[in-house]
């Protein structure tokens, strides 16, 4: 499975984004889907994640109310809607696999497929 983020760029604090992540070449049946962000000089970051089938859901405490995690079968996506920017979001965003158990879904280092990263700028 390949994966595809888009959707970043700069927007101002309060605004708006949705992140993609598309999926080729295989199904994300057996997977959950997570977003994870990286900001200059920090640690990959746990945003949110998705179990394709099933649909359990889960956000980082700082982004839950703000953002929305989705998925679309038809189009093989993941879809991050990230509202109420705040300049504490700006970072680079990844989407990845895994088949880990939901209880570890945090953990960055049990994903795979990595996707090759989108930037989010929130800046006044």
């Amino acid at each position: 499975v390949q994966l595809q983020a888009s959707g970043g760029g700069l927007v101002h604090p309060g605004g708006s984004l949705r992140l993609s992540c598309a999926a080729s070449g295989g199904t994300l049946n057996s997977y959950s889907l997570g977003w994870f962000r990286q900001a200059p000089g920090k640690e990959r970051e746990f945003v949110s994640a998705i179990r394709w089938s099933g649909g359990n859901i889960r956000y980082a405490d700082s982004v839950k109310g703000r953002f929305t995690i989705s998925r679309d079968y038809a189009k093989n996506t993941v879809f991050l809607q990230m509202n109420s920017l705040k300049p504490e979001d700006t970072a680079v965003y990844y989407c990845a696999t895994t088949r880990i158990v939901w209880g570890l879904i945090e953990d960055h280092k049990h994903y795979g497929n990595w996707g090759q990263g989108t930037q989010v700028t929130v800046s006044s």
